[in-house]
């Protein structure tokens, strides 16, 4: 077989033109497919990347906006459903309760209005969330409810020109009462999950309990799996306890960054897969150049198969022969497409400004498959040089 091979690579250096025609249908269709399948795996890491490691295993439960049944059960965000959920649902890690307000931060002459959110102890590391400077909230201030505040990047930027924020007092305002909170933090600008921190503000949740609303329901649920790669199953979980509870669909919005990046990924990949599928055809189109090269191939080489089978050779070898030469168009052309294709990505990933990625189990296939593609259409030619009579073949006729 290796001299068949090494007789096959002779013949296309003899016929170059009509070597590389019977390659170009192959290149192209295998350099389709990697291109496709990495720009489709350059994007999803794209989003993985946009959303950001953290808070992956975070599931965020909020009131619904479906109208409810007449008989159905309006469900509360307060304690007692904080412990009815983490005693029924499998999972979960931990829940926090958030609750949001309007407010305008000032210092001095100068003011910003901002999202401010009353959250508990550890919520934000949770997240994953890194300091600039300071430090987060303690358990103590967070219990008794301490006029301390954590400020977004861009928000302290805002407030602070100088720099500087931690220790510094600002007067928070919200419905037209005013508190002086000291700044005891400062966030980094980083992408967390589904918290923006960029231009927000948090205080402890005690304080809003105690100050602004006594034994308040939260406007959010926070529920950590134990683990990111339950969390799409968790999301679910919520979603069904939720509406036994109440008695109807939709009563709660239920969802998670892993679920949405889950979502976006098998998009992505249904539709990298559906246009790998039409871009393979044109591997077929290649296969049947192949099939009409060798068909002339043959005919040319009618004196050389008959001078073959007359000093020994057997039907099966030359049609091992010819085989082996289809095959071998194809798997050259499959490893120049898998070059190329590569080639083409990497350089539509720099354009775009996106990190490169490569499917190399869609190169594999690829490849595998236009190595088939040249075996499939070679049988018909190399079976009918096996069938040539001898004797009529060295006629030439």
């Amino acid at each position: 077989m290796l001299e068949d091979f090494l007789n096959a690579l002779q013949n296309f250096k003899r016929q170059k033109t009509r070597t590389f025609l019977s390659l170009l249908g192959v290149i192209i269709g295998v350099a389709s497919v990697i291109i496709i399948t990495s720009l489709g795996s350059s994007s999803s890491k794209e989003i993985q990347n946009t959303f950001g490691s953290a808070g992956l295993d975070v599931v965020s439960v909020t009131g619904g906006f479906m109208r409810r049944k007449r008989d159905a059960v309006t469900l509360r965000f307060d304690e007692a459903f904080r412990e009815d959920l983490f005693d029924n649902v499998k999972d979960i890690k931990k829940i926090w309760y958030k609750n949001n307000l309007s407010a305008t931060l000032s210092y001095g002459d100068t003011s910003s209005s901002s999202s401010c959110s009353a959250i508990e102890y550890g919520y934000l590391e949770m997240y994953g969330i890194e300091l600039e400077s300071g430090r987060f909230f303690n358990v103590t201030e967070n219990f008794y409810g301490m006029q301390k505040a954590v400020l977004g990047k861009s928000l302290a930027d805002a407030l602070f020109p100088s720099g500087d924020a931690v220790g510094k007092s600002i007067l928070l305002t919200a419905s037209k009462i005013s508190f002086r909170f000291e700044v005891i933090g400062v966030i980094k600008e980083q992408t967390s999950g589904m918290e923006n921190t960029s231009n927000a503000a948090y205080i402890p949740r005690g304080f809003y309990s105690k100050k602004i609303k006594p034994n308040p329901e939260a406007s959010s649920v926070m529920v950590q799996a134990t683990s990111a790669d339950k969390a799409t199953a968790l999301t679910e979980k919520i979603q069904s306890y939720c509406e036994s509870l109440t008695g109807t669909q939709y009563s709660v919005n239920v969802m998670s960054m892993q679920s949405m990046i889950d979502q976006m990924d098998s998009i992505m990949k249904t539709m990298s897969v559906m246009l790998s599928a039409i871009a393979a055809i044109s591997l077929l189109v290649g296969g049947i150049g192949i099939m009409n090269i060798m068909i002339v191939t043959v005919t040319e080489r009618r004196q050389e198969i008959g001078i073959r089978k007359a000093l020994g050779a057997s039907p099966a070898d030359i049609k091992r022969q010819f085989l082996v030469e289809s095959a071998a168009i194809s798997l050259i052309g499959g490893v120049l497409g898998i070059f190329v294709g590569i080639g083409i990505s990497m350089a539509a990933e720099y354009v775009k400004g996106q990190s490169f990625a490569v499917n190399l189990n869609a190169c594999l296939i690829a490849f595998i498959f236009s190595v088939f593609v040249g075996i499939f259409f070679g049988l018909n030619p190399a079976a009918r040089a096996a069938k040539l009579d001898p004797v009529l073949a060295l006629q030439g006729e």
